[in-house]
């Protein structure tokens, strides 16, 4: 590994502990991908010797099998950092003529996986979203989940009498839905300590504090490889929703609010919404519900201007994260200001650490008078 950077490789059936010292030095390259809206995973890649250690004794055995938790913990000037909390989903070796060219690769995807693996048929009476959250979570402790839920803007308890929420699906599956009915997500966040994940069902975050602003076309001051935008005029759309007035046969038509409610805009002129539709039958749902969905509707089309790069970590200091905001500056008026962090890619080999990434926000300018390192 690079100085400063050190890897940590941790493998087990639920408890993960480091693994031997030969399957470290086996370790040829490692990628991570954490990402927004959808599952993280993780890709290894280990050398393959014939009288190997891995290939004698820890494949045979299943050290390698489906379902093994896998942990990766990177340590930059000695600040450790969880890239990964998962379990593996596939192997694949690839045995070579050549000496030491025989390769063994692991893929996973993130701990949430476990949530999407049995159907269950479960009601949760007189509970509201968040609460019906929590409980499902529970089955999860030996995975080290901690839940942060955060209750929907707008509550509806449904009764009894009313309704009963039922599940028909896998847990992960469930949650899902239950975040996209209150425009919220729902992800798992490896750490901040190897064996913990922070459970997470809420709005998007997008305010808190920066990270280190990426300069581009700054001279010497530049800490990105490459970085490029893109604005998508189509992107947004205006959403209405239908109700049915009580007793009667008149539908009256609701515009959806600004997403803003959910998540504060990130530029000064956000794109403007071209297009104009009803978001699907709500007719029949109570008022809460209904604004709820046209809620989750907007937020999933809110972002006009996406961008794209590579950093290379030595240089820009520190890792990058997904699901938190970063700073651009010299892109220039339009394109310089904060952007949330839509994914981030981690490729780790011997002598090289890079990241590339894409970032988004809702419009052009920056909302803030200066962007600071």
């Amino acid at each position: 590994m690079l100085k400063g950077i050190h890897l940590t490789l941790m493998m087990g059936p639920t408890i993960a502990a480091p693994v031997p010292q030969p399957v470290t030095d086996a370790l040829t390259s490692a990628q991570v991908t954490t990402s927004a809206g959808q599952r993280s995973g993780f890709q290894l890649t280990f050398t393959l010797g014939k009288q190997s250690l891995l290939n004698r004794t820890l494949l045979p055995a299943g050290f390698f099998d489906p379902k093994v938790r896998v942990i990766i913990v990177a340590t930059i000037n000695g600040m450790p950092n969880v890239l990964m909390d998962g379990v593996i989903t596939q192997q694949s070796v690839s045995p070579s003529n050549e000496p030491g060219q025989s390769t063994l690769n692991i893929t996973g995807e993130d701990v949430s996986l476990v949530m999407d693996l049995e159907h269950r048929r479960e009601t949760h009476p007189n509970m509201d979203l968040d609460k019906q959250v929590r409980k499902i979570l529970l089955n999860y402790l030996e995975f080290g989940f901690v839940p942060l839920v955060i209750p929907p803007l707008f509550t509806n308890q449904p009764s009894r009498a009313d309704r009963t929420p039922s599940q028909a699906s896998t847990d992960l599956a469930y949650i899902n839905k239950l975040a996209q009915d209150a425009g919220y997500v729902f992800y798992i966040d490896a750490g901040p300590a190897p064996g913990a994940n922070l459970a997470y069902w809420g709005p998007e975050i997008r305010v808190g504090v920066p990270q280190p602003a990426l300069n581009v076309n700054m001279d010497a001051h530049t800490n990105v490889e490459s970085l490029s935008f893109t604005f998508n005029g189509l992107s947004r759309t205006q959403l209405t929703i239908t109700k049915t007035l009580p007793k009667t046969n008149i539908d009256i038509t609701i515009p959806v609010p600004d997403i803003g409610l959910l998540r504060p805009p990130l530029a000064l002129k956000p794109a403007i919404a071209l297009r104009k539709e009803p978001l699907g039958d709500t007719s029949k749902l109570n008022t809460t519900d209904a604004l709820l969905r046209g809620l989750a509707g907007t937020a999933e089309a809110a972002d006009a201007i996406n961008g794209s790069g590579e950093i290379d970590v030595l240089r820009y200091g520190r890792l990058m994260k997904a699901r938190q905001l970063v700073a651009v500056r010299g892109a220039g008026m339009a394109y310089d200001g904060l952007y949330f962090v839509k994914s981030v890619t981690h490729n780790i080999k011997r002598g090289a650490y890079k990241q590339s990434f894409t970032l988004s926000r809702d419009g052009h300018v920056p909302n803030i008078p200066r962007v600071v390192a």
